[in-house]
């Protein structure tokens, strides 16, 4: 039990490191640590329930220790890899207007409509394939990830072709994406229409935030 405990505290500060951000002035905790904090806690507990009936004291322990280490491997992998894959975009798409976000390992680009596209049209804008070309520029090189384009709207208009309207310009993405060399496979394309707002549509400025299309690029389990 002791080991134990000295296993779950090393994943404990493993998820606690973090580091100062010079821009904001806080410390901000790593996602790769993060996730080796957690893949180390789950190795651990895996281990502890796969090895409790061992006789030999000495080898659980060793046993337990070892799942937590490659546990840590694991989910610090990953965070780190959609780590410099966020950085990257970021460094990217500075005054773009294209919002980054992380969402645990998830990685998240917002791009209004008001840039993305022509006003009522679901035709990726001209303006906007810069854009888009250093975004497809850093999938293409972050190629072990899921890219799910999703169409949002506001709520004017009927639902129905609030609907096709998403669904189309999300299309227009992805297939500018695959126009870029991104692999039909990675890609996944849905719309919302109006059903996901991320703002009031009473107010002008709330409906403009609604109309996006979202990219989510999410990792895959090697």
């Amino acid at each position: 039990m002791k080991k134990l405990m000295v296993a779950l505290s090393v994943a404990a500060l493993a998820s606690g490191c973090s580091t100062y951000d010079p821009y904001t002035g806080e410390q901000e905790t790593s996602k790769t640590a993060i996730g080796a904090g957690i893949g180390a806690g789950v190795g651990v507990l895996a281990a502890y329930l796969d090895n409790r009936d061992e006789k030999d004291v000495k080898k659980r322990n060793q046993r337990i220790l070892a799942s937590a280490a490659g546990g840590a491997a694991i989910g610090g992998g990953i965070g780190f890899y959609m780590d410099a894959q966020e950085a990257k975009l970021r460094k990217q798409l500075r005054g773009t207007g294209v919002r980054v976000e992380r969402d645990g390992d998830n990685v998240n680009l917002i791009m209004p409509g008001n840039i993305t596209f022509a006003s009522g049209s679901s035709a990726v804008a001209s303006s906007f394939y810069e854009v888009l070309n250093s975004v497809a520029l850093v999938i293409k090189e972050y190629d072990r990830t899921l890219v799910v384009v999703a169409g949002h709207t506001d709520s004017d208009g009927s639902e129905s072709t609030n609907q096709r309207l998403s669904e189309q310009r999300a299309s227009s993405v992805s297939a500018y994406l695959k126009s870029r060399g991104i692999k039909s496979v990675r890609l996944e394309t849905v719309g919302f229409g109006e059903r996901s707002p991320i703002a009031s549509n009473a107010t002008a400025s709330g409906k403009e935030l609604n109309r996006r299309v979202e990219i989510t690029l999410v990792p895959v389990s090697q």
